[in-house]
């Protein structure tokens, strides 16, 4: 089944706790704190596998979890990081936030990957906060949390060429002459609903990837019949062939619907180079109507070729011409990819208070991963937590907002209550 669209929520690993431990060996007076750091917790990384031409698998699975990292243990043992989460995705897959919208990637090329979510890092250990004056600290972090997001996915297909026709021009039987892919085909409209890849070999040196894209119907760029579900395929293409049914009353009425569509869509889908097909020119009736329609588009400046994808009648020098013009079309440069990180905040030092119907809560990805990592059990972690608020500017805004003793202040996952 050919999918091209799928939702996903990914959610990175949590970064292991630290720990609080001290080093008591018998011959090691005043071992000290040996509380070692937790692991930081996997990422979620997307990458492009070339085996795959669809979203198929996504729609048996939404959700994906990195591995989170381990817990640190006495004797400054530090705890194991997450393994990363990599989920292969086809070529020509369009990554984008959901939520906003925001394009996170493009991956057209084996090799390319992004990080869709970082993992959290590891909580220190309570080795990590002695001090001259402190050398025995009872505190230590708890891990961070891993991003999560929802991802909206888009395959947009890969191809040198691209069929382009109204319904039942005969794309599919063209495709199926000259490849090994095997659409369906039927007498009657609508009969691919979904796109088809073949690969054209015309000799050892010479081939490319042709797409059957579904036929296109007056009102298409607004989302009419099959709309932008195929639209959207002819993008990539750096060339269509143009099919045109020899035995529908009006071939080059058809023909100027089509570019039309093409036009309204966008994308520069209308500027892409074109080679008209007039198909089935075995029936007599296409044979007809063959000068006339040759004359009017070659004196628009296309070049037409008569064809019968069933008798395969005009096949080759169509081929070789396609094969021709993509060697003088210049391929779109291909991008080198360092591996991106998207992160959800790209500012950490902001932060805003906002009244709820029963107490205050403090937005911002700093303070709240701050309290987070606070072990709200250990005295030292929240006289620290309080600190950290203090020079952050958070309680001068709480005070200035009006909160009271006895209100509850909520900041991420954490319920506190405001005490002078």
């Amino acid at each position: 089944m050919f999918i091209d669209e799928a939702i996903i929520e990914v959610k990175a690993g949590d970064g292991g706790n630290g720990c609080v431990a001290f080093r008591r060996e018998k011959y090691v007076p005043f071992g000290g704190p040996a509380g070692g750091d937790g692991g930081k917790g996997g990422d979620v990384i997307l990458y492009v596998d070339p085996h795959l031409n669809t979203l198929y698998r996504f729609t048996r699975r939404r959700h994906f979890r990195a591995e989170r990292g381990q817990h640190g243990r006495g004797k400054n043992q530090h705890g194991a990081s997450g393994a990363d989460l990599r989920i292969p995705v086809p070529p020509g897959t369009l990554v984008r936030d959901a939520e906003t919208g925001q394009i996170l990637a493009d991956l057209t090329e084996p090799g390319q990957e992004v990080v869709v979510a970082r993992g959290g890092r590891g909580g220190r250990g309570n080795a990590r906060f002695a001090t001259p004056t402190n050398q025995a600290p009872r505190i230590a972090e708890n891990g961070e949390p891993g991003e999560e997001r929802t991802l909206k996915l888009e395959l947009k297909l890969l191809a040198d060429v691209g069929l382009v026709g109204k319904p039942n021009a005969g794309k599919s039987t063209l495709l199926a002459a000259v490849t090994a892919a095997r659409p369906k085909i039927a007498p009657y409209p609508f009969t691919t609903l979904a796109p088809h890849l073949g690969v054209v070999v015309l000799d050892e040196q010479t081939d490319f990837v042709m797409a059957d894209l579904p036929g296109l119907i007056e009102g298409a760029s607004q989302g009419k019949g099959l709309g932008h579900e195929f639209l959207r395929h002819v993008e990539r293409t750096r060339l269509l062939i143009h099919l045109l049914d020899g035995s529908a009353p009006d071939p080059i009425g058809d023909f100027h619907a089509i570019n039309e569509e093409l036009a309204a869509f966008g994308h520069g889908l209308d500027k892409k180079p074109q080679i008209v097909a007039f198909n089935k020119i075995d029936l007599p009736e296409a044979q007809e109507r063959w000068p006339e329609v040759k004359g009017r588009l070659e004196a628009d400046g296309y070049e037409v070729f008569a064809i019968s994808g069933l008798t395969r009648e005009g096949l080759r020098p169509l081929l070789w011409r396609a094969a021709q013009l993509l060697e003088e079309i210049p391929r779109e440069p291909t991008i080198t990819y360092e591996v991106p990180v998207f992160r959800l905040e790209d500012d950490e030092r902001d932060f805003w208070v906002e009244r709820e119907e029963d107490g205050w809560r403090v937005h911002g990805r700093r303070v709240e991963r701050l309290a987070a990592m606070t072990p709200f059990e250990l005295d030292e972690a929240v006289y620290r937590f309080h600190r950290a608020l203090e020079a952050m500017g958070v309680v001068d805004a709480l005070r200035e907002a009006g909160v009271q003793p006895g209100d509850t202040v909520r900041i991420g996952q954490k319920e506190l209550v405001w005490e002078e």
